[in-house]
This record gives C-alpha cells, structure tokens and sequence, in this order.
C-alpha cells in the first residue's frame, strides 16, 4: 500500500510512471547524482540502490564519497566513475536536472541515448526525461525517492531507510529550515518507522577531523561583513588548505556557520580554486540565494543555491558583488 501523500494527482502519476519505468526496465540500471555529493544525493543514491537490488535488479552506482559522509556506503557498494555505458542500461538521476550534463558525475551523460528517470526537486528543472517527478516543494529529494520505493513496492528495511533519512536531515537542516512541510515530518516518520538511525546519523555527522578546525581558523580570519552586515563572505583558497593541512571537501559546512550570523541575510563560501570559483549561497527571509546563483549561472533553492564562474577570484567577485546588490535592491523594494 502506497504511503505517499497522494493529495496531488499529477505527483502521483509521476510517481508511478518513474516507479513503472524502473520495475519493467529489463537491463540494467546505473544510478548518478550530482557532483560533489551531499547527504541528500548519497543518501537518495543507496536508498534508491538498495531498494532495486532487494529486487534483484543489476545496479550500478558510481560516486565519489566525500570523507565526512564515509561513514554510510558499505565496502563495494559504490563505484568509481564509468567510462562506458552497460548494455541496455537506464539512468536514474537523482537530486539534480538531468539536462544539466556537467553537473551529473559519475559518468559523461550527454553520451546516453537511453531511456532516463529523473528524481528531483529544484525548481529550475527543466522536466525532460522519460519518466521524471520533480517537486520543488519537498525540501529533500530523499523524500521523492521514498515514494518511488513505496510504488516500487519493495519490503522497507533500515539499510534502505537509514540513507533517505540522511538526505531529509541534511536538506532539511535537521529540519530546522523553513522548507520543511508538514509532510516532510510524515515523510520522516514512515522512514524512522521502518528503522531509520537516526541518533546514529547525527553522531556521525556531528565528528570533525583536526584540520576542520584548523582550516576554519583561517576562514574565520578573511570574514567579510558586507552590505551593513546583511551579506557576510568568506574565502578559502589553496594556500590556506596547505597550511591546516585539510582539504576542499572540509570547506562544505561552512556556508551554515556564516548562515548563523545575527543580521545576515545571505552567506557567501567562496571556494577560489585560482582559474574559476565556486560560490556556495545561504540565505534567509526574502532574500534568494538562488536569484543571485541563477545571475552567475548556477542554481538550486531558493534558500541555498550555488554557482560556479570559470574566471580568476577578482573578476569573479565583481560578477557576485553585481548579483548580491541586485538580489538587495529587488528583496528591499519587496519584489
């Protein structure tokens, strides 16, 4: 029996089309998120995995799992990128628009022909895939995978439960954000009931290495307080890895600390690889953090977006300092 809320029938249907498409699918399938992997796209890849598996289907999941989410794939259950594509095969695209090739990892998907479900929920999907639900309202894509599993009709356990809860509670902010529904606290119910560990998630994410607290020090010392301190930016480049020794998936949770500055309306990590940028954005009340990454074509929420410039950090910066005072200018005027 399906649990999903079926309250929308367009969401339902989407749901049972991409659940159709994976159960009647006779080759076999490679799943794929996003670059850079959060707890949504790794948790949404081996909820969806395992569950396929459980019916014995042929899967493939190639991911390279930032240190910090180690902890959860089990030896062997993850791949490394491919270099060509099985016989037969489906793609199912979680947690991202699977028209957005370069953003896909794991494999070049603008060199598949094949049949594509896409499993999404930002808003600037395009909606092109053989089979897609994306639902902009749920705060994590785990939860759009958990109703697939549902119409999948395979038996929940906690292997299959304990990673979608990983991307509810990552997206969610451990469902402190505005984002979060009604639903989503359903949606997390059903997974705790069917075993999610949730306490053991927590602990897990809540251990940092040395170097995180090294790194943060340098971080904390380039702060920028912007804008009458309602834009508040900082950068890491590579000098400053070498010296606390870390690396760049270390920088990812620093966006959240400069979020929790009092007064700030939009956060800005600025991750300055020398040759291009990546902006990771934050931001709250009316301000949108995925105005100004769309500005320097990027995307994501509303609330957390970001963007990547193929430029030096100088030229870059301008391109952002245009965007943020155009978001400020539109969020003060009430647009």
């Amino acid at each position: 029996m399906i649990a999903y809320n079926d309250s929308s029938p367009d969401y339902a249907k989407d749901v049972r089309s991409a659940a159709e498409q994976l159960r009647l699918h006779p080759g076999p399938i490679v799943v794929l998120a996003h670059e850079n992997p959060d707890g949504d796209a790794l948790g949404s890849v081996l909820g969806l995995t395992r569950a396929l598996r459980a019916m014995g289907r042929e899967v493939t999941a190639p991911m390279t799992v930032p240190r910090f989410l180690s902890f959860l794939p089990e030896a062997g259950e993850l791949g490394g990128p491919l270099t060509t594509w099985p016989e037969g095969a489906l793609v199912a695209v979680l947690d991202v628009d699977n028209n957005d090739a370069a953003r896909v990892a794991g494999a070049d998907l603008s060199t598949f022909s094949g049949p594509v479900v896409n499993l999404d929920h930002h808003g600037t999907n395009l909606r092109q895939a053989t089979a897609s639900v994306v639902d902009p309202s749920k705060p994590a894509a785990a939860m759009i995978v958990a109703d697939v599993i549902d119409a999948l009709g395979v038996e929940w356990n906690e292997s299959i439960a304990t990673p979608l809860m990983l991307g509810m509670i990552t997206d969610t902010g451990n469902f402190r954000f505005n984002s979060v529904t009604a639903e989503a606290f359903e949606s997390a119910a059903r997974l705790r009931a069917h075993g999610a560990r949730l306490g053991w998630l927590s602990d897990q994410l809540s251990q940092n290495p040395r170097t995180y607290y090294l790194l943060l020090r340098e971080v904390l010392g380039g702060l920028e307080f912007l804008h009458d301190g309602r834009v508040i930016l900082a950068r890491v480049d590579e000098a400053m890895l070498e010296r606390a020794g870390a690396s760049w998936e270390e920088v990812e949770s620093y966006v959240s600390i400069l979020r929790n500055a009092e007064g700030a309306q939009l956060a800005v990590m600025v991750k300055d690889y020398g040759d291009r940028v990546k902006f990771s954005l934050r931001s709250r009340g009316n301000v949108s953090a995925q105005n100004v990454a769309v500005a320097l074509g990027g995307g994501g929420h509303v609330p957390a977006a970001g963007a990547t410039v193929e430029a030096p950090y100088m030229e870059a910066r301008a391109l952002l300092d245009a965007a943020v005072l155009a978001e400020l200018t539109r969020s003060s005027a009430g647009g």
